[in-house]
């Protein structure tokens, strides 16, 4: 029934731009400009990401009726700007049912100086980062628009993902893909804020290529890029042709303007990061950038310990931002080893960034002395520990405060999971890096970070990982090796396997996991006041996991 479809016009163009949310005019000047390339280079129609002109979560701004008239008026302007082809950007408009939500996620089709078509998303994702029916209410019907003579199939991001030959569960009854192509589409449009997690790419490619195949058409997918608070978006925006192959392919983690000829099937093709450790370090990267950027801030301040999460956040942080915007900081305490201060002020040499040492031992010492009273005949435990790493923190936001600089926080998921970390301490700061990043993660990233050349020294990639807060300490005093909790982490967090399902598929002790599990459960406290992290797996601490704190949980 779909056999031979015709597009019947020469070429687009898809521009994969880095909007910030709320920024009107800046993001109004990027689809101009963009517009602007695309026709000069001879495309009839230009596709920008999802909510391209307000930027990609709004959240809550869309409650505020002028953020959605500005809206408004921002399309009808760029309109203006772009004469000569057909602009498609996402935006928010107003929602004229009696009830529900008053506005929608919409994508305006701007042509001749005015917006001829505007098309509504129908399917309104509630999982993982998303919330868009807070916020938004669903079209109840879309329509096709014609660019000359063809009929155009426009859709909103999760609008193509609820292909029932493709998903084994879908999520929705309706499927507008479907509706659109049988009511006579003849080129199927996606304007995407589609966020990324490590092997995305390629979900989403199958997933379209599935769509192309099905409907025998050519499917043109424009991605958002960037990162907005704790999501990064990859962009690798696509276009497939009508037999599954790849006829054009932008970068990923970059800006990017790519064309395609619909008729002959070609198009541009730029060259992908390859591995899934390449793309993770780049998001993170891309994250830190924005996240850093778009709060204001130009310089970051990381505590460097002489260990692997701190070199590894520092080396990140140097790629996103520049060596002259990172100053790292040595805090030795009273059980610091001169081998980490060695390795600390090593790998800062290798970053090029500037390095400052500020003993914490006297300061740790006034504590011990001023609480020594009320402790008296309480043996030491982990409260002296954490008055060193409470020290640490005070020492960095205090020199966040005077230099005007954020402090990247540096503490790793698995960490993070099961409370090895200090509230106030060392998990203070305005961005917590690597967040989503496992230990046995961490050390990957490591060595993709010394592919060229050693960046983080040798030593502290082979050294045991310690937090130098009592002799002679080390991590696997109090937990697993990471191999054995990054297994459990991820089976329980990510895949939501009960503590039996876990130890019967890893041959694990069951007592050992579900003490893991109890420890996951009772930081949920700790984890809800941390900084911000980047989201770079399928389930992230913070963003798009919500469970209680107040609660208790069945371990079987």
């Amino acid at each position: 029934m779909f056999a031979g479809r015709y597009t019947g016009f020469v070429k687009i163009a898809l521009g994969q731009i880095n909007p910030t949310v709320g920024d009107f005019v800046g993001n109004a000047e990027k689809i101009v400009h963009y517009a602007a390339r695309a026709r000069t280079a001879g495309a009839e129609v230009i596709l920008f990401p999802e909510l391209s002109i307000c930027g990609y979560p709004p959240r809550d701004l869309v409650e505020r009726a002028t953020f959605v008239a500005h809206n408004r008026e921002i399309a009808e302007a760029i309109a203006r700007m772009t004469v000569g082809i057909t602009v498609v950007a996402g935006l928010v408009t107003p929602a004229n049912g009696k009830t529900g939500k008053s506005v929608m996620n919409s994508a305006a089709v701007l042509r001749d100086g005015r917006i001829v078509h505007v098309q509504s998303k129908r399917l309104l994702p509630t999982y993982d980062v998303f919330d868009e029916m807070r916020n938004f209410a669903p079209a109840d019907h879309q329509e096709l628009f014609c660019q000359g003579s063809t009929s155009i199939a426009l859709t909103i991001c999760e609008d193509a993902w609820n292909d029932k030959n493709f998903w084994d569960r879908r999520l929705y009854g309706n499927d507008p893909v479907e509706d659109l192509m049988v009511g006579g589409g003849k080129l199927l449009l996606n304007i995407s804020a589609s966020p990324f997690y490590v092997a995305k790419q390629e979900l989403r490619r199958k997933m379209l290529t599935a769509i192309a195949r099905k409907y025998h058409t050519v499917v043109a997918m424009c991605n958002q890029v960037g990162g907005n608070d704790s999501i990064v978006f990859d962009g690798s925006s696509v276009v497939i042709g009508p037999d599954g192959s790849v006829i054009a392919q932008a970068r990923s983690f970059e800006e990017d303007l790519i064309f395609c000829d619909t008729d002959a099937l070609t198009g541009d093709i730029h060259p992908e990061l390859g591995s899934e450790d390449a793309n993770a370090y780049a998001a993170l990267v891309l994250g830190t950038r924005d996240y850093v950027g778009k709060c204001g801030f130009r310089k970051v301040i990381i505590g460097l310990s002489g260990g692997i999460d701190s070199a590894l956040t520092a080396a990140i942080a140097v790629d996103a931002l520049g060596a002259e915007n990172v100053m790292g900081v040595g805090m030795p305490g009273p059980y610091s080893s001169q081998g980490s201060i060695d390795d600390a002020a090593a790998l800062a040499e290798n970053l090029g960034i500037r390095f400052e040492i500020v003993p914490i031992g006297d300061v740790v010492q006034a504590f011990r002395n001023t609480l020594a009273p009320v402790f008296s005949g309480f043996h030491e435990d982990t409260t002296e520990e954490n008055i060193q790493a409470r020290t640490r923190g005070n020492i960095l936001m205090s020199l966040s405060n005077k230099f005007g600089a954020m402090v990247l926080s540096t503490g790793n998921k698995s960490e993070l999971a099961v409370g090895y970390c200090t509230l106030y301490g060392d998990m203070a700061g305005g961005l917590a890096v690597i967040s989503d990043v496992p230990k046995t993660m961490v050390y990957r990233l490591s060595h993709y970070v010394n592919r060229g050349r050693e960046i983080i020294p040798q030593n502290t990639i082979t050294k045991p990982p310690s937090a130098e807060l009592r002799p002679n300490q080390k991590d696997t005093d109090s937990l697993p090796e990471y191999e054995v909790l990054d297994a459990i982490l991820d089976d329980y967090v990510e895949e939501m396997k009960s503590a039996k399902e876990i130890a019967e598929a890893h041959g694990f002790d069951i007592a050992l996991v579900r003490r893991v599990i109890a420890l996951i459960e009772r930081t949920e406290y700790k984890r809800q006041q941390a900084a911000p992290g980047l989201k770079i797996s399928t389930k992230a601490f913070g963003v798009g996991r919500r469970f209680p704190i107040a609660a208790r949980s069945d371990l079987a």
